[in-house]
């Protein structure tokens, strides 16, 4: 019979990394998730069991409890402060959460460990100071490990994302490298087959429900196939939808539909108020995909922005899989997910090599 293979989920979210690592192997179990964000939290136990969400920061957490020894640690500790979105301040709080993702490998002591963030994080100072760890004398010294900016598409995931996985290992365990590429660009998953056995038309709004776990009330539960509800657009909105062909973006709007800022600025991204396309994978699927304002989020052939369960598909969350919170903090949840695709390649790597 085979062991179980514990895992403890930092940073947890809604849990699309540990849902990514069960589907490549049932041998996964999650010990104990952290995560800051009482929705989320309670998202990934609906998921992934009742009791197993510490709802806070890990800082307080490694106060509060004994960290548990475990096979494997993962998490990705946000480092909004050096996102390529919006202003980088390298001296944002949330980019030194990295030393107590370090801190709680210390204490664990697992075999593997991965971290995940966006892309520029292998060139920030944070990655520099963990690399530094790793090193004679360092806090990880016990530890090394293998990094990669890796494409979501490339594994099977229909939206393109480029993120920095760094997978660590016990000094004393096999090397496992990162996952080879499953998918090449000519085998990309398509928003089209995606998006196959959804329907186009829309629920006009969300049934309010309310669900109490350990005493506190969230809206919810709702499976992701639930979520898939349009939103009440103003006239402007919805002649601005009409306007834009298959593929186009603000830049195919006639002059009296410009917003004041478009006209100033006749440069700029091509995904603003743009349309997914068909026959490619999406474009990155962040918090605020539910605004057509925010990027490529129009869907490709209706006048709406893609939905919530539109975009959990696109993030590889099955559609029995459970939400709560606001429509706001449910997408929250769902933009700030590791790929499911991506989550279940990391996790056939790790699995093989234990």
């Amino acid at each position: 019979m085979e062991t179980n293979i514990s895992v403890l989920d930092l940073f947890s979210g809604a849990g699309g990394l540990s849902q990514g690592m069960h589907e490549a192997s049932t041998r996964f179990h999650v010990r104990r998730a952290v995560e800051l964000d009482p929705d989320a939290a309670t998202s990934f136990e609906l998921n992934h069991g009742h009791g197993v969400a510490y709802r806070g920061s890990v800082e307080n957490w490694l106060r509060e409890e004994e960290v548990p020894d475990v096979d494997v640690v993962v998490g990705g500790p946000p480092c909004q402060g050096f996102s390529t979105l919006g202003k980088q301040d390298a001296g944002d709080v949330r980019n030194t959460l990295w030393r107590e993702y370090a801190e709680t490998i210390r204490k664990a002591r697992p075999k593997y460990f991965v971290l995940e963030n966006v892309a520029i994080f292998a060139k920030s100072q944070q990655f520099r100071d963990l690399t530094e760890a790793t090193e004679a004398g360092g806090s990880l010294r016990d530890y090394m490990f293998n990094w990669g900016v890796l494409n979501a598409a490339n594994y099977g995931a229909p939206q393109a994302r480029r993120r920095a996985i760094l997978i660590g290992r016990h000094r004393d365990m096999p090397d496992v490298g990162l996952p080879p590429a499953t998918h090449t660009r000519e085998k990309h998953q398509s928003v089209r087959s995606a998006f196959a056995s959804i329907p186009l038309s829309v629920k006009p709004e969300l049934d309010d429900r309310v669900i109490e776990v350990d005493g506190r009330v969230h809206r919810g539960s709702w499976t992701s196939r639930e979520l898939h509800v349009g939103r009440d657009y103003a006239d402007i909105s919805m002649r601005r939808f009409r306007e834009i062909p298959a593929g186009g973006n603000r830049f195919d709007l006639p002059d009296e539909l410009l917003a004041p800022c478009w006209r100033k600025h006749k440069s700029g991204s091509a995904d603003v108020m743009g349309r997914l396309r068909w026959d490619r994978p999406s474009v990155t699927i962040r918090t605020e995909f539910f605004k057509p304002e925010k990027g490529r989020y129009l869907h490709p052939v209706e006048n709406r922005a893609i939905t919530h369960y539109e975009a959990a598909v696109l993030q590889g969350f099955p559609a029995d899989y459970r939400f709560v919170g606001s429509r706001t903090a449910i997408a929250r949840q769902i933009g700030n997910a590791v790929p499911v695709h991506l989550g279940a390649a990391i996790g056939r790597q790790i699995e093989r090599a234990l």
